[in-house]
């Protein structure tokens, strides 16, 4: 074997990652490049050298293409992993899965009937940041696992990006926007949730845009800007999670795990790598006892991957016959997850989450991204 045909579909901003990262892998190989905009296409394979360029259509019918990169709005992104499936095409998907539960389902349901696969971002789970985490967990550092907390909040991308209305409107919002990396992670170290319980909020039912050409211009708020989900898990532990666009306190990357001898803090889950550190319990304070916790450092390998990481996981994983990190099951799940504390949020009842997905899988041990395998 060789190195796997790739094709990407939108050449967004987000698509530079993609392509810097999936050039540097030796087990893929990018040979085409579609969007809707010709001219983006054209100007993003020339820029990174890809040989070909075109539309969707032209990717879904390269002969060499083996796997479908998504980078799609999300709204589109049930309808071209679709073509993609139907073509014949293993899928890799930006996040989320999709908006709709029915059209996610439907997506791996025509896969698994296809014989190919679905990935699902984010990738930051196979970063050397998480697994080294997620290792060190299983090691039993901080005894069993009790309860999490995340928390990611922030002034607004409307303070930054110049079109950010699709952040605020139906499909986003902090929940769906920045949702997938923290609900992933939680996912991945306690398995499947039970229910959900939330609540929402917006600052204002309309927001400016600061920057660029249309700076000034007013744009509705469709979805709760600040959300506070509650979520129980079926192993029994439980999360705390705040997700928020109207903070003037600018935090986020906040992963903290707590267990019965000790707390571990994770790196920031949008990010594949990152600080590692826990705390052990101070144990009986007596008269005149130090009160201050010593913070221990877990040392791990920090590798210079990004996006696409998750992609070149299923490459080698259908090579090898095992499963991938970020499966589309896994996409489903989270995705099913957030909407559960959406409707919570707007029906101000717990909702119980039908779903499930099985263990999560880590990355084999010794995996090195800039290898040749294939």
């Amino acid at each position: 074997m060789s190195a796997v045909g790739i094709g990407i579909i939108g050449v967004g901003v987000i698509s530079d990652t993609y392509l810097e990262n999936l050039a540097a892998f030796a087990d893929t190989e990018v040979l085409i490049v579609g969007d809707l905009d010709r001219a983006r296409a054209q100007a993003q394979a020339e820029k990174h050298g890809v040989p070909a360029f075109g539309a969707a259509s032209d990717v879904l019918a390269h002969p060499g293409v083996d796997l479908v990169v998504n980078l799609t709005i999300p709204a589109a992104h049930i309808e071209v992993s679709r073509a993609a499936v139907a073509a014949g095409k293993h899928v890799w998907t930006e996040k989320p899965l999709g908006l709709d539960r029915d059209g996610a389902a439907l997506l791996l349901h025509e896969a698994d009937a296809a014989g190919v696969r679905i990935g699902s971002a984010p990738d930051t789970l196979l970063g050397p940041g998480f697994q080294a985490a997620r290792r060190a967990i299983e090691a039993g550092v901080i005894g069993r696992p009790l309860f999490a907390q995340t928390v990611f909040q922030t002034q607004g991308p409307d303070l930054w990006h110049p079109s950010p209305a699709f952040l605020f409107a139906q499909g986003a919002g902090p929940l769906l926007d920045m949702g997938p990396y923290y609900f992933s992670a939680l996912i991945s170290l306690f398995g499947s949730v039970d229910r959900v319980a939330a609540v929402g909020s917006k600052a204002r039912e309309q927001r400016e845009i600061h920057t660029g050409p249309n700076a000034g211009t007013l744009f509705p708020v469709e979805v709760p800007s600040t959300i506070q989900v509650v979520t129980a898990f079926e192993s029994g532990q439980s999360a705390q999670s705040l997700l928020s666009f109207d903070s003037a306190l600018e935090r986020h990357g906040v992963v903290e795990i707590h267990g019965t001898d000790g707390t571990l803090v994770l790196p920031d889950p949008n990010q594949f790598a990152g600080r590692i550190a826990y705390v052990k319990p101070l144990g009986v304070l007596r008269d005149g006892m130090k009160t201050t916790q010593e913070w221990i450092e877990i040392e791990h390998a920090d590798l210079a991957v990004g996006r696409g990481l998750g992609a070149l996981d299923m490459v080698r994983a259908i090579a090898e016959g095992r499963p991938h990190v970020a499966s589309g099951e896994l996409g489903f799940h989270v995705l099913d997850v957030l909407l559960s504390a959406q409707e919570s949020a707007a029906t101000g009842v717990t909702v119980p989450v039908a779903s499930s997905v099985a263990p999560v899988p880590l990355l084999p041990e010794g995996f090195d991204p800039f290898a040749a395998t294939l």
